[in-house]
């Protein structure tokens, strides 16, 4: 099982593996980075808590900002953020993504819903 996590997970994340960047256990490298195990975190936590609560679309858009910024900073400046801060900011990305998305089908189930029950009554 493991190794198909070593294997899937950076194809799936898109993820640089860079070992500097990566949570280690036992002397073992995580499959992907720190930012990218934060966003797993965010997604699969989103997953799980989003039928009995979910911020609106607003907050949840909210939520990719520090991810963005932070990444930015790092990409146009000498900034370099530790694996902490990468963690946080990959965890509200997945979080607030995962929310939007649950929302926007939500969102297209209803239209879809009004849509046919329009439809029908032609």
């Amino acid at each position: 099982m493991l190794d198909w996590f070593d294997k899937w997970l950076p194809i799936l994340f898109g993820c640089h593996q860079r070992a500097d960047r990566s949570f280690h256990f036992h002397g073992r490298q995580f499959p992907i980075c720190a930012r990218c195990t934060g966003e797993l975190a965010g997604i699969l936590a989103s997953g799980l808590t989003f039928a009995l609560w979910h911020p609106g679309w607003k907050p949840a858009l909210l939520l990719l900002v520090p991810l963005v910024l932070d990444g930015g900073l790092q990409a146009l400046t000498p900034y370099e953020s530790g694996n902490g801060r990468r963690l946080v900011t990959g965890t509200l990305f997945g979080y607030g993504l995962t929310c939007l998305f649950f929302l926007s089908s939500l969102w297209v189930l209803e239209l879809g819903m009004a849509f046919g029950t329009g439809w029908m009554d032609r």
